[in-house]
């Protein structure tokens, strides 16, 4: 089976609308904070500089199914596990619970990219060291 890595924060008041409901576009911040606690608890980071430029993980996809509200100052509890690697990609998937009711799932796709100086980042291989990391918290690889 494989782990799970959980995280949480609360629900602040420029998260929600007026109703006091969180906003349907926090839920995005929401996972991509998640992400980034996820890559620091491995000693990783969103970006990672080198002598020539860095590498990141540009987003191509994101999807969000609400199932109910998440309200000002509630704590919602997200869970992160990774459903696919590819050879230059990582899908995660995201659990979000407020008080034991489960208020959205999502899904985000992100592709290692090198970025050069002066150029545009293009995919390149996860490396090893980084695919040893996420590879307990991966449902399937390829």
């Amino acid at each position: 089976m494989p782990s799970t890595f959980h995280t949480s924060r609360r629900i602040e008041f420029a998260d929600t609308d007026m109703a006091g409901i969180a906003h349907f576009s926090s839920f995005l911040r929401f996972v991509e904070e998640a992400e980034h606690a996820f890559l620091r608890s491995l000693g990783l980071s969103v970006i990672q500089p080198d002598e020539s430029g860095k590498f990141s993980w540009p987003r191509v996809s994101v999807k969000c199914d609400y199932r109910g509200p998440a309200r000002f100052e509630e704590v919602l509890d997200i869970a992160l596990q990774v459903s696919r690697i590819g050879t230059s990609s990582i899908t995660y998937q995201f659990q979000m619970h407020c008080q034991k009711r489960h208020v959205a799932n999502a899904e985000m796709t992100a592709v290692y990219c090198r970025f050069d100086l002066n150029q545009p980042p293009h995919p390149v291989p996860i490396p090893k060291s980084i695919l040893d990391l996420l590879s307990p918290f991966c449902l399937v690889a390829e």
